[in-house]
């Protein structure tokens, strides 16, 4: 006596199943690779256009760099950064990351007290002790920004640079100085690319 396979259990054909799969293939690709990444932007662009196009910091109708990402200065007149441990260059963000040394290890203890000299030696009259951040990097290596502490050890190494009396120079890190958000949300920071634009802006007139 044959037997019969009920209906429900006979594998469905090649096309019966591959047809709602490049369906929702399609649709999902629409969703979420078109329509949701447009809706986004717009949303960012709408709200927020200042951080949704990098934060951008603009001199003369043309961008010089970002609050983001911080750049090397090295010159007395101006302030200097946290130290960047990327490659091949500093505050390399293609290439973002920390030196990975521990504290235990040599060559760490080796380049801060490097650092600490050249501190030393562009602010000989300075003996104040040297703010950590001015002398250790950051994980991201792009750190912007400095604490209070550190903008205040080379203010007045600033103003003797820059013929400016050093109240001026230490309002003006004042103005630049950012609270914690609600006062509760991080630390005081200083942005050192827009303080370093707001000496050359003053230096200029």
């Amino acid at each position: 006596m044959p037997i019969r396979i009920p209906r429900d259990d006979v594998p469905a054909s090649t096309g019966g199943v591959l047809r709602p799969a490049l369906t929702l293939f399609v649709v999902l690709s629409i969703v979420t690779g078109l329509l949701y990444p447009l809706a986004v932007t717009g949303v960012a662009q709408t709200a927020f256009p200042h951080q949704a196009n990098g934060s951008l910091i603009t001199q003369g109708g043309k961008a010089v760099g970002s609050e983001l990402i911080g750049q090397s200065f090295t010159e007395p007149g101006h302030f200097w950064g946290r130290p960047s441990a990327t490659a091949p260059m500093p505050y390399n963000a293609s290439a973002s990351g920390g030196s990975n040394l521990g504290p235990t290890n040599p060559a760490l203890t080796d380049t801060v007290k490097a650092r600490i000299e050249a501190l030393r030696a562009a602010d000989p009259g300075n003996t104040r002790p040297v703010p950590v951040d001015l002398v250790t990097a950051s994980a991201s290596g792009l750190d912007p920004h400095i604490s209070p502490a550190a903008a205040a050890y080379q203010s007045e190494r600033v103003a003797r640079a820059r013929g400016l009396p050093v109240g001026q120079v230490q309002a003006l890190v004042q103005q630049h100085t950012d609270t914690p958000w609600l006062g509760l949300l991080g630390e005081p920071r200083v942005n050192v690319l827009a303080l370093n634009l707001a000496l050359d802006s003053l230096s200029n007139k």
